[in-house]
């Protein structure tokens, strides 16, 4: 058996890395054909050149690969069962004792370690990745931001409520354009807070920079306004430079970690977390989905060929495989808007594609 496991291994693997290459590369040319209108044609001592952006091209790489491993892995594998059916290699393998739950278990070995490949890929590399390749374009292009009023986050402290604006994200990761609102318990405006930069620091707070600060008072009738203008104030608060980073570029892009966080800090303030909840199972369980697809591509190792049909096969596992990346998108939208359970939005379309291929499983090679 294990010189059957390696064999299958190896033909898994290698045909799943040129599936994945090709799509990769198909991603990297789009995108770059996508960056080629902001490449600037002045000084290439300046502005965002030609190699500006085939970096920042490829630092999108990991976040295309984390999206298309469970399409890959299911083409790929549906690729090697076919090929094997066709030549009677699986045939051999069959009355050599490789019965159906010895052929399922083989597979599921390999989707478990493809599973921890984008578990790894999707918490680790495509975050800094992405962080990285952003901050790297805000360099040529100007500060990160989304539309014109940047990214608003809630923040509670004892009994008084904190709103705070981020305008947008410096080339360095700090915060421009920042604006902080305190309330007292009855919701009355006591501290405004202007600064034109700040600064995230490994501590609990922030360095604010050019600051102007204006009391309303204590809330009373006719109270006094005070303004002031400070060069530097250390604010505390438990908004981290990962907070603010997911406010103004994609959660799906977070480690789980820090997802896990942000929710916390958004249920702790009494604001809604829902489209974060799914975006936080999503990463969960769509690392599972490279298990439902090499069970799904199982079957296929059963079915008779004649010379040709593999590549309708092959087309097969890649409407598949986009089928299932538009019905886990689709699901997301639709539990967003009919406030669904977060973990079951998320689970829904793998939990569809399992029973659809341990329903093949059990009628191609069970029954018949």
């Amino acid at each position: 058996m294990k010189v059957i496991r390696r064999m299958v291994y190896a033909e898994s693997l290698q045909a799943v890395g040129f599936v994945t290459l090709g799509f990769v590369a198909l991603f990297f040319f789009l995108d770059f054909v996508e960056e080629l209108p902001d490449i600037s044609t002045g000084p290439r001592q300046q502005g965002y050149q030609v190699l500006q952006a085939l970096l920042f091209v490829t630092l999108m790489v990991p976040s295309h690969l984390y999206d298309l491993l469970p399409i890959t892995v299911l083409i790929g594998t549906i690729f090697v069962m076919a090929r094997l059916a066709q030549n009677s290699e699986f045939t051999i393998l069959r009355t050599s004792g490789l019965g159906p739950w010895r052929a399922l278990r083989t597979l599921l070995s390999l989707g478990a370690a493809f599973a921890v490949l984008t578990f790894a890929v999707g918490d680790y590399l495509a975050p800094w990745a992405d962080r990285t390749g952003q901050l790297l374009k805000s360099q040529y292009r100007g500060a990160i931001t989304i539309g014109q009023t940047g990214a608003w986050i809630k923040e509670r402290q004892g009994d008084h409520d904190f709103t705070v604006n981020v305008a947008a994200l410096s080339p360095r990761g700090e915060g421009l354009g920042v604006r902080v609102f305190e309330f007292n318990p009855r919701g009355e405006l006591l501290t405004q807070l202007r600064a034109e930069r700040a600064r995230f620091t490994d501590t609990d707070g922030w360095m604010l920079d050019k600051v102007q600060r204006l009391r309303f008072g204590d809330g009373t009738p006719n109270a006094p306004m005070v303004q002031e203008s400070l060069q530097s104030l250390r604010w505390s608060t438990g908004i981290s430079a990962e907070m603010v980073s997911v406010a103004l570029l994609k959660p799906q892009r977070m480690g789980t970690l820090d997802l896990f966080a942000y929710i916390r800090h958004l249920e702790a303030n009494g604001q809604s977390a829902l489209r974060y909840s799914i975006e936080f199972w999503r990463k969960v369980f769509y690392p599972l989905s490279c298990i439902v697809m090499v069970i799904l591509a199982l079957p296929f190792a059963y079915l008779h060929f004649r010379s040709g049909t593999i590549a309708t096969f092959v087309f097969a596992g890649v409407l598949l495989g986009i089928s299932f990346f538009l019905l886990n998108n689709v699901f997301g939208y639709v539990g967003t808007l009919r406030n669904w359970e977060p973990w079951i939005t998320a689970a829904s379309p793998s939990l569809i594609y399992s029973v659809v291929s341990l329903g093949a499983f059990g009628w191609l090679v069970l029954k018949r």
